[in-house]
């Protein structure tokens, strides 16, 4: 007898089938996420828990002893220190804007070693750091005694501590849970529309759709449109420089327009004050939840601290406040003759202070909620999203950007508080950070924004023209990660450095300076994963100094040069900023804000006419460590304007296949040159910049 087919699957049965795929897949990722968590506390306690003063300050993580410079009140009444290291201090240190840190005491004297519950703290975040000084806001409104105390001891006994943050972790492996056990809700069917297990929906687009007047190209009022007619999920793809802030805010105008609240996420700070400070600017009202790592005036005033202090009745629980502070005080004053008056007098003392302080905590959760319900965009960080004042809000809208950044638990708190999702970012630029490599080996680097625009090819609409390079900078990125789709608008096609000003002709757009042969060894700090090439350093700077040589521009009204020099590593970052300070002219740059230096996270998004960077990585063995994430050097490549710089080590980069291709372009446009070529620089130069 012949074979029968088998019995096809009914559709309730694949549809069982792929859910319990789905679940499985989640569950995978919370796994991992928790994995990831094990591994950053465990990072995190080996750096610092068990380890002295001296070995935390030597490993980056402590400044000590430090001396507050400068006390201030900021907004909300939080107090924000500014500390400062003695000069001589040049540790190399891993502090940086956003980091949670902590303000201790050392006056037990626990100079070989300490546990954290020996010592007072105060914890804060810290939100400028420049050399040998930065800035903490606090979370107290008042400095405790021991703070005092500690910085007016000849010899301060204060010290500054990189902190580990588990709320961040919690949110997310609750959001895990929620998305998981979602059932026949709006989460459920987002959760299925992400994940590929449904077809996303979308109204047909109408020609006279939008309302706000842009000067958008044609590919970027096709992703509005897309964004306005999905009813589930709508990604804006935004390779480099092709304007996705720009197509993003304008598709936030149009929802606005149509709806009464969005809610506008991104992973991480600086993403957040970039489109708050954009939205800002074409007259939204918005509220920025948490803490701006940018200290500017106008995200300030539009920080919920701010909004809450402009209230009609912030003066009323104000005077509560004061009230209150004075029947506390008064009720603790020593009184030498004390009688069952006075006791009385204190107890009601306390009583008034007690019903004043909870009428002004009552009158501020009012406040706190008649200003979020009369914003049209709030915008925060995807952990922000989970903020007490907004656990109770939902919006028909939420829009995450740098959504290829954002590691996928984390998507999901504001997820679910939507009824739809617009999704922006770059796949083909910086990845997420995961510290634990098992977790990153077995798939917490894939993003939600991967995997929909993978699953669901039709949920995307990529921007193609691009505004910010030189064609000769654009073209290996537009060849290797885009399949050539790139196109430069015509005002930038041949903007090189000629074009700003002829003295800098015949300069080249890209160049590759090759130190193979020099001996440039890097300089590894195991502790904290980060790697320094001083010798590279210097070279990087020197060319740039070679450059800069040529002169400020002879027309007054054009606009100075402005320049960005990268580094994988924080310690090669703390290195360059060191020598820029002991250089007149470069440090002279860095005051006027022409000349930045950072990681690649730290220019995403941002643009310079000259992107410097250092690759740093020089050894035997040919480890370029997370310089093999391609990704990376697609964002730090694609930063440049007129002028990229590259400065590295041949013999161990082209240990990747990625770097043979990048020098064999660089070869191809004429900008390759050794180090040896640098070797006449103009001694003048040298005495100029770096007084040698």
């Amino acid at each position: 007898m012949a074979d029968q087919d088998p019995t096809p699957a009914t559709p309730c049965a694949v549809q069982h089938t792929v859910q319990r795929d789905v679940q499985h897949e989640l569950r995978h990722v919370r796994a991992l996420m928790q994995l990831e968590q094990k591994e950053d506390q465990a990072q995190f306690k080996l750096k610092n828990a068990s380890a002295s003063i001296k070995e935390r300050r030597r490993r980056g993580l402590t400044w000590y002893p430090v001396t507050i410079t400068q006390e201030d009140i900021g907004f909300g009444g939080k107090v924000v220190l500014e500390l400062e290291r003695p000069a001589h201090r040049q540790d190399l240190h891993l502090f940086q804007v956003g980091k949670n840190a902590s303000l201790f005491s050392n006056a037990a004297g626990q100079s070989s070693g300490h546990k954290e519950s020996d010592r007072p703290t105060l914890s804060g975040v810290v939100t400028s750091v420049r050399r040998n000084k930065l800035v903490l806001t606090t979370t107290k409104e008042a400095l405790p005694d021991w703070v005092l105390d500690g910085s007016t001891l000849n010899g301060s006994t204060l010290g500054i501590d990189l902190t580990f943050d588990e709320v961040s972790y919690r949110e997310m492996n609750q959001a895990m849970s929620a998305v998981m056990v979602a059932h026949g809700n709006r989460l459920a069917e987002l959760r299925d529309v992400l994940l590929g297990v449904r077809q996303a929906s979308y109204r047909e687009p109408q020609a006279d759709d939008l309302f706000y007047p842009s000067a958008l190209n044609d590919s970027q009022l096709v992703a509005v449109r897309h964004v306005i007619s999905a009813q589930d999920v709508a990604i804006i793809h935004g390779p480099p420089g092709t304007g996705k802030t720009t197509t993003l805010v304008q598709a936030i105008l149009e929802t606005i327009r149509r709806e009464r609240r969005v809610l506008v996420c991104a992973p991480s700070n600086t993403a957040v004050d970039l489109l708050t400070e954009k939205l800002a600017e074409r007259g939204v009202n918005v509220i920025r939840m948490g803490n701006p790592s940018r200290v500017s005036e106008l995200l300030l005033q539009h920080t919920l601290d701010a909004g809450v202090m402009a209230h009609p009745s912030y003066a009323k629980m104000h005077a509560m406040r004061q009230t209150a502070e004075q029947h506390r005080d008064t009720a603790n004053e020593h009184v030498r003759h004390f009688g069952f008056e006075e006791r009385q007098h204190r107890q009601w003392l306390r009583e008034e202070a007690r019903t004043l302080r909870q009428s002004a905590d009552d009158l501020e959760r009012f406040m706190t909620e008649d200003v979020l319900e009369s914003v049209q965009v709030i915008t925060c960080t995807l952990v922000g999203a989970s903020h007490r004042h907004m656990r109770h809000l939902s919006f028909e809208t939420v829009f995450i950007d740098e959504a290829a950044q954002a590691l996928e638990p984390g998507c999901w708190i504001p997820i679910a508080k939507g009824q739809r999702i617009v999704l922006a970012g770059d796949h083909l630029q910086l990845p997420p950070t995961v510290k634990s490599e098992q977790a990153a080996r077995e798939g917490l680097r894939e993003t939600l924004f991967e995997k929909c625009i993978q699953r669901q090819p039709n949920t995307a609409r990529m921007l193609t023209t691009q505004y910010r390079m030189h064609e000769h900078i654009m073209g290996f990125s537009s060849e290797k990660f885009y399949g050539g789709q790139l196109v430069p608008h015509a005002s930038v096609r041949h903007a090189g450095l000629e074009a700003y000003d002829l003295r800098f002709a015949p300069d080249l757009p890209v160049e590759f300076i090759d130190t193979a042969g020099c001996g440039y060894q890097e300089v590894a700090i195991p502790e904290s994963r980060s790697t320094a090439n001083p010798e590279e350093a210097h070279l990087l700077l020197e060319r740039l100094a070679q450059l800069l040589a040529l002169g400020e521009p002879t027309d007054p009204d054009q606009r100075p040069l402005t320049i960005g020099v990268i580094a994988p590593y924080r310690a090669q970052i703390n290195y360059l900023k060191d020598a820029i300070e002991d250089t007149e002219v470069l440090n002279g740059l860095l005051l006027q804000r022409r000349l930045s230096v950072g990681t690649v996270d730290s220019f995403q998004g941002q643009e310079r006419d000259i992107i410097a960077i250092t690759l740093t990585r020089s050894n035997p063995q040919g480890e370029i460590g997370f310089l093999s994430d391609i990704r990376r050097m697609n964002v730090g490549m694609t930063r440049a304007r007129c002028k990229l710089l590259l400065v590295g080590d041949s013999s161990t980069l082209c240990s990747h296949p990625f770097f043979v291709e990048l020098l064999a372009y660089v070869k191809g446009v004429g900008g390759y040159r050794t180090a040896d070529q640098m070797a006449d620089i103009d001694p003048n130069l040298r005495i100029l910049f770096y007084g040698i």
